[in-house]
């Protein structure tokens, strides 16, 4: 069983044929179980432009007021998860959409992220608070591939904007995923980002949970997911470029990237 989170820069547009997309369906449609996991932030962004609505990161993450969230709401659980569901049914593949919130899969709470050593308020950002693999598993063993925005939602029934790459983390963790395959806009995890020199080819959970406190952007929420993956039950994390179909066809062979283990 094998988790693909998608990041936001490596997707595709709308009504543009996707050649990722056709190696997700074709390992599904092999008999292979696998759920796709989506972002979304360049989409949510160019949506925010056009709205007016200003955001920031703070962090490594959004800070997502109401109407922030708003915006994120319809673009990752309607225009992006609809246009990957869409393009993998054209491929043949059984596909299903979800957001992360349906069905148990994860319940959020609001997360308040450190910043040089303060906690800060940013808004309706969710962590996890607590996963269910009930409704993925019933759809994996009745031949559906699941495709799921990691928008997600409290106890108390208020929307979160969780980070896409922990979603997917958790999700992999929750299932004992065989392996969680983050495809981003780099090749992997770096030391010193973005010194391509510095790239990472293996590391282990220790090693790179010493080495997270030094990472900043982009770099804190994948290795935050790659750890966490690993503690709920993942067998392995692999990081690669996802803006090429070659990358993740050697991905799934157990080539490239930056592979993180126990």
């Amino acid at each position: 069983m094998i988790v693909v989170k998608y990041g936001g820069h490596a997707l595709p547009r709308a009504g543009t044929p996707d050649a990722i997309l056709k190696v997700v369906a074709d390992y599904h449609n092999n008999g292979a179980k696998i759920v796709l996991v989506h972002g979304g932030g360049p989409q949510v962004d160019a949506e925010l432009a056009i709205h007016g609505i200003a955001t920031e990161m703070v962090g490594g993450y959004r800070a997502t007021t109401p109407e922030v969230f708003e915006v994120v709401q319809k673009v990752l659980s309607g225009q992006v998860l609809r246009t990957l569901v869409n393009q993998l049914i054209g491929y043949g593949a059984n596909a299903v959409g979800l957001s992360s919130g349906d069905g148990q899969t994860i319940r959020a709470e609001q997360m308040e992220p450190e910043v040089n050593g303060e906690k800060l308020n940013i808004g309706l950002v969710g962590d996890i608070a607590s996963t269910d693999p009930k409704l993925l598993l019933s759809l994996l063993e009745s031949g559906f591939l699941p495709v799921v925005s990691p928008v997600s939602v409290s106890k108390e029934g208020v929307g979160l904007n969780v980070n896409g790459d922990i979603a997917a983390g958790a999700i992999a963790g929750v299932l004992k995923a065989d392996e969680v395959i983050f495809m981003t806009d780099v090749e992997g995890i770096y030391r010193d980002f973005p010194d391509v020199n510095s790239l990472i080819r293996t590391i282990t959970f220790d090693e790179l949970q010493i080495l997270q406190k030094t990472f900043s952007a982009g770099m804190i929420p994948k290795s935050k997911a790659a750890l966490s993956a690993l503690t709920a039950g993942a067998k392995s994390v692999r990081v690669i470029d996802g803006r090429n179909s070659e990358n993740l066809l050697k991905a799934l062979a157990g080539q490239g990237g930056t592979v993180v283990t126990k």
